[in-house]
């Protein structure tokens, strides 16, 4: 199977707070590479990574966007066809795990009501 062949497309967003390490998430799963030095997101990126699974081809879409508050208008766009999202908060940042409610709440007034919510709490090395 071709690279741009896949039988099921499912898009994930990643959302929290700007430094809690999204992007390091994206590209660790899709490239697998991490970089320490990594910079703030501006707008929005996406990557993805096709796996096999009961001999069907899943192409995950993920997508990262900044956690600054200036780029919230993209949030009806970016949130439109997903599926999945990862709340994202660092552990060692309270503060982040504190506005995970806010996130939640942007998550509910604009993704569709069957979306998929996993909470993953970061940067725990």
């Amino acid at each position: 199977m071709a690279n741009d062949e896949y039988d099921y497309l499912f898009k994930v967003v990643l959302i929290g707070d700007s430094g809690v390490g999204k992007s390091n998430l994206l590209s660790r799963f899709t490239r697998n590479e991490f970089n320490l030095d990594s910079k703030s997101t501006i707008g929005v990126e996406f990557a993805t990574r096709s796996i096999q699974v009961d001999n069907k081809t899943i192409k995950a879409q993920i997508w990262d966007t900044a956690g600054q508050e200036r780029y919230r208008a993209i949030t009806s766009a970016y949130y439109r066809g997903a599926v999945g999202a990862l709340l994202v908060y660092d552990i060692s940042k309270h503060q982040t795990y504190e506005n995970v409610t806010r996130w939640l709440k942007e998550l509910r007034d604009h993704a569709d009501t069957n979306i998929v919510i996993m909470l993953v709490g970061n940067k725990s090395d």
